[in-house]
């Protein structure tokens, strides 16, 4: 190589090992930034560890009989003056050159000692070292530890496994060059490297083959169809090299007598002669250095690209942890929190939160879910007979009318009725402002997440204060919704324009009752129909309530006109109050066949009849508890039918009213009161000035990232300086070099 020339890469190599040294600290994992580099992987034994002391041209490697290379050993050649001497610099002691190679293995074994431990156990942890040299040339190369079959010392069972998995995170990367060196003595067919470098590379455009120990291969053998690509071809060819042996480790036999003694076999070689180009240390050494650059130079734009991303990504991270305030920004900066709070949480319920619009469903739409699918919906599913039977209504009815058979429908049944289901309507309208609290307590959790993470100390407080002021808005809401379904139960408007009224339900039951009786295969088979049994009592009652549902209550039911019901004779002739019942509810008296009572126009003619009866007829004596199944008759099936008519009907009234009114009592005094009054709350609560300096204390978990992101902003601007500064003019002249 021309001395006056500068060396191929001496623009570029630099600044990619500069960006090396500066982003060691920054990226971890799948992010890491892909920086080219050269990895040399081999079995053990194979000369891996001569062929990277030839190329830096000292011996600074550990060496011995079993595993030597445990820990990854990242090492950057950066060619120099002559006049700068030779050294190396470790990363973890910045500044320490070390000029004596044998004190830098030393310190590769101690180091290495130290991570994964004076036996034979093996780490995944990077030694770095620099070494400073005017015969390198500029390249970044990584040593492997050697593929291995069997454990030795006190390393696990599945020391292959862990071998063959760090050296695969490194060659799969795309940016690596694959460096397999092969001994000559051993079928090519059959090496380790060129298996596991098949692995990560299947087309071997990434690969370079080296073919060591070529001066001992037997007599009469060459590797020449080898090197020159023909028996197993590699996108990048192979080198062949000659290493020093153990005797002449032992022996001390320098690199340069070794490179001088390749050299002189390479010449003198019969075959070996014709393919110099693919012979030596320093052909090799060229050919990585001419290949790391081009993969520099085509790995450029998307380096460049990507630093400026994670530059954009780390400038925006710094801006929410923000820097410390001083005293005289305490105010200005908590009054900013609280307003910012305020106008999310605000966005939150109107729907204006940009980042959530195509999401999910949050804030106000789902306090709206709450109110029409969850409180609305429910409210209609209910039953408003569920947890009311026909027997209860049954006995109310006869306790209502004492003693005499009911000449009309007692009202007390229906008020009592009609209360205890009103009363049931409270419980699923406090839990719906219950839902709606949740729910804004939830939105309040999730407003300036980001930007309140600096501070837990104002985070809770705002937590603290939100939660106080939203449950102080959740008892008038409770109180206002105990107030609506208390004002339901306290009049029962029967004049209410859509109650279906007394005289309409009966119209809707006579109707029914006679379809019942036309189509029920009792009456078609003679049975007399005033006979009807407990049974049948409930099934007409159902029937009738169970057509008029189904038909609507309000339509016309094909019911007839009360004119038409007095020229057919039908009961229900009287017009006055709506709840007045025709007298045929009355019916017959109840017939029991254990009781044979005489009936006479008199008392004494009774006496009489039994003072001459042959024989005294006893009545037996009621039980103790009385059912209504004991007394039924078609009449009191006809009075059950209009009780649950009229029930159904002011049911439906209140519960649409329960529907509507509640909603807007928990938007008035909780959801909108929280959109008006919450700025002010958070201020009067907090904007103090005795207050500021504990809001905004940050926890040493967030100085500390701050510190991290500040050093990794620093380090990625840095990178991006260093990129830019590459001369456009240099790196075209290396490009036509190549």
């Amino acid at each position: 190589m021309d001395r006056n020339q500068p060396p191929l890469g001496s623009t570029v190599i630099p600044v990619v090992n500069k960006l090396r040294q500066v982003l060691v600290n920054v990226d971890e994992g799948e992010s890491r930034l892909q920086l080219p580099l050269v990895a040399v992987v081999g079995s053990q034994s194979s000369g891996k560890s001569s062929v990277l002391e030839a190329l830096v041209v000292r011996d600074f490697l550990p060496r011995g009989s079993d595993i030597c290379t445990r820990r990854p050993l990242l090492l950057q050649l950066v060619r120099t003056d002559e006049e700068a001497g030779e050294y190396g610099e470790f990363l973890r002691l910045p500044g320490r050159k070390l000029f004596d190679f044998a004190q830098i293995r030393a310190e590769i074994q101690a180091e290495t000692d130290r991570e994964a431990g004076e036996s034979k156990r093996i780490s995944s942890k990077e030694i770095c070292l620099k070494i400073y040299s005017n015969r390198v040339l500029d390249m970044t190369l990584v040593d492997l530890p050697g593929l291995t079959k069997v454990p030795v010392g006190d390393q696990p069972p599945d020391v292959e496994t862990q071998i063959r998995k760090m050296i695969l995170s490194y060659i799969r990367q795309p940016h690596c060059l694959i460096v397999a060196v092969t001994p000559a003595n051993s079928d090519l067919a059959n090496s380790d490297a060129l298996q596991i470098a098949g692995i990560a590379d299947p087309d071997g455009n990434r690969t370079i083959g080296v073919i060591t120990k070529l001066d001992i291969m037997d007599r009469g053998t060459d590797a020449c169809n080898i090197l020159l690509n023909k028996s197993i071809p590699l996108g990048l060819g192979y080198i062949g090299v000659v290493n020093r042996c153990q005797e002449d480790i032992q022996l001390n036999r320098g690199i340069q007598d070794a490179l001088a003694f390749e050299a002189a076999f390479f010449q003198s070689h019969p075959v070996y002669n014709n393919v110099s180009d693919c012979c030596g240390i320093p052909q090799l050494a060229k050919k990585l250095n001419q290949i790391f650059v081009q993969y520099i130079f085509k790995m450029l734009p998307d380096l460049k690209s990507s630093i400026r991303s994670k530059l954009v990504i780390a400038e925006k991270e710094h801006s929410s942890y923000g820097h410390m305030p001083q005293e005289s920004d305490y105010a200005s900066l908590v009054l900013g929190i609280l307003l910012n709070y305020s106008k999310a949480f605000v966005s939150l319920l109107d729907g204006r939160n940009e980042e959530r619009l195509t999401c999910e469903l949050y804030g106000g739409a789902r306090i709206r879910y709450i109110f029409q699918s969850i409180f609305v919906r429910r409210l209609e599913e209910v039953d408003p007979f569920e947890r009311l039977s026909d027997e209860e209504i049954r006995t109310l009815i006869y306790n209502a009318t004492g003693p005499s058979s009911a000449l009309f429908v007692p009202e007390v049944p229906f008020q009592v009725l009609v209360r205890r289901q009103i009363a049931r309507l409270l419980d699923p309208s406090i839990q719906c402002a219950r839902l709606v609290y949740n729910e804004l307590v939830k939105m309040s959790h999730s407003c300036l997440v980001h930007e309140l993470q600096r501070f837990p100390i104002l985070k809770a407080r705002i937590n603290e204060v939100v939660g106080s002021f939203l449950t102080e808005r959740l008892e008038p809401s409770k109180k206002m919704i105990n107030d609506i379904v208390e004002m339901e139960d306290d009049f029962i408007n029967t004049s209410h324009p859509k109650f279906i009224g007394g005289n309409k339900a009966v119209e809707v039951a006579s109707d029914q009752l006679r379809t019942y009786r036309l189509t029920s295969p009792r009456s078609r088979d003679g049975v007399d129909s005033d006979a009807v049994s407990v049974s049948g009592s409930n099934r007409i009652s159902n029937a009738i309530v169970a057509r008029t549902l189904s038909n609507g209550i309000f339509s016309d039911l094909g019911v007839r006109s009360v004119a038409d019901i007095e020229r057919n004779g039908s009961p229900g002739r009287e017009r006055g109050s709506n709840w007045r019942i025709p007298a045929f509810f009355r019916g017959r008296e109840v017939h029991n066949p254990e009781i044979n009572i005489s009936r006479s126009n008199s008392d004494h003619a009774t006496v009489n009849l039994r003072e001459h009866a042959s024989s005294t007829i006893h009545l037996k004596k009621p039980p103790l508890t009385l059912s209504s199944v004991e007394m039924h008759s078609e009449h009191e099936a006809m009075a059950l039918a209009v009780t649950k008519l009229l029930l159904e009907s002011y049911y439906t009234i209140v519960r649409k009213n329960i529907q509507d009114s509640v909603p807007k009592a928990i938007m008035h005094f909780m959801v909108n009161r929280m959109k008006r009054d919450l700025r002010n709350v958070l201020i009067e609560n907090l904007h103090r000035e005795d207050l500021f300096q504990n809001l905004l204390e940050e926890t040493e978990e967030v100085s500390m990232k701050r510190n991290r992101v500040e050093e990794t902003l620093r380090a990625l601007q840095e990178a991006s300086r260093l990129l830019d500064e590459i001369p456009a003019e240099a790196a075209t002249a290396e490009r036509g070099l190549l």
